[in-house]
């Protein structure tokens, strides 16, 4: 049983390597134990003294394609999958060492990254866990596009995307966000792009490390991937997974019900930054053992 009143981090280090999506430089990754309190660091081990960069929202530095955080000359790119696997798995300390400019993409998912985690094992810590809940809603907009926070007892996320293409059309999907849903419903979808786009985000200087091995690539008709889908809405799933990640730049974790409409990264951020800004819609909470029943492992 897991005590998910309790702060965690990894019982021990473990590592893990890879190319990254946009920057195609092959990194290496020890994802180590940290305090509580600390909450999750990105350390460029690579850099001169080795900066660190917390995944907090005041830091994130671009929102294209991926969350980028930067501090002080200091980037860290494409981290939201990471983070959706640790937000989604609990663990809320934690410094990730990396010898490079981009979390390893992987296969596009969570779910390597999942499996580090049960790797290392995840160690309960001496102090409680204190969370944002939300009292009154909170809503953004950017054209036809919206995202919003309901008050609720427990993290819930639905989620709808909209595309004019005979593959995803409407997809919605909805979920309680605890580790067990989480690694079984969310953690394996993959992200996602089409073929038509690739040219252009090529001249971007973005997505030089993407494959059929790290991402769904639809044409007007088909899914290009050999395999196929994971799961037939694998698509919204996804945006779910980034919705997780995102999340995890509050710092604390989130109780309440957020309901997306077509959102992406730079509407997740608008979100938080409004929450954030809007103390009086959210009160602080400390969990207890009465208050917060244990979770299955």
């Amino acid at each position: 049983m897991t005590a998910m009143w309790q702060q965690q981090t990894l019982r021990e280090p473990v590592w893990g390597a890879g190319l990254g999506l946009h920057s195609g430089v092959y990194v290496t990754m020890i994802l180590r134990p940290a305090p509580a309190g600390s909450g999750i660091v990105f350390r460029r081990v690579d850099l001169p003294g080795q900066p660190e960069v917390p995944a907090k929202l005041e830091n994130v530095v671009d929102s294209r394609m991926a969350t980028t955080l930067g501090l002080n000359g200091a980037k860290v790119m494409t981290v939201e999958h990471l983070l959706a696997a640790l937000n989604g798995m609990g663990i809320d300390n934690l410094t990730v060492d990396l010898d490079g400019p981009e979390v390893p993409i992987l296969d596009g998912s969570a779910a390597q990254f999942i499996l580090l985690i049960r790797r290392a094992g995840i160690k309960p810590l001496e102090a409680a866990r204190r969370v944002i809940k939300v009292t009154k809603a909170i809503r953004v907009s950017q054209g036809d596009r919206l995202i919003e926070i309901l008050p609720d007892e427990r993290c819930q996320i639905s989620c709808t995307i909209a595309y004019s293409h005979p593959l995803l059309k409407n997809q919605q999907y909805s979920l309680a966000l605890e580790a067990s849903s989480f690694d079984r419903e969310i953690s394996r979808a993959r992200t996602y792009g089409f073929f038509e786009e690739v040219g252009a985000i090529k001249q971007m200087g973005l997505a030089k490390g993407g494959s059929l091995d790290n991402a769904i690539v639809v044409d007007h008709q088909q899914v290009l991937n050999p395999s196929g889908l994971r799961f037939q809405d694998e698509f919204v799933r996804h945006k779910v997974l980034d919705l997780v990640g995102d999340l995890c730049l509050l710092g604390r974790r989130l109780i309440g019900h957020i309901k997306a409409y077509k959102t992406g990264h730079s509407l997740n951020h608008l979100l938080l930054r409004h929450l954030l800004d809007s103390p009086d819609q959210w009160e602080i909470q400390t969990l207890s053992p009465q208050t917060c029943p244990d979770e299955p492992a």
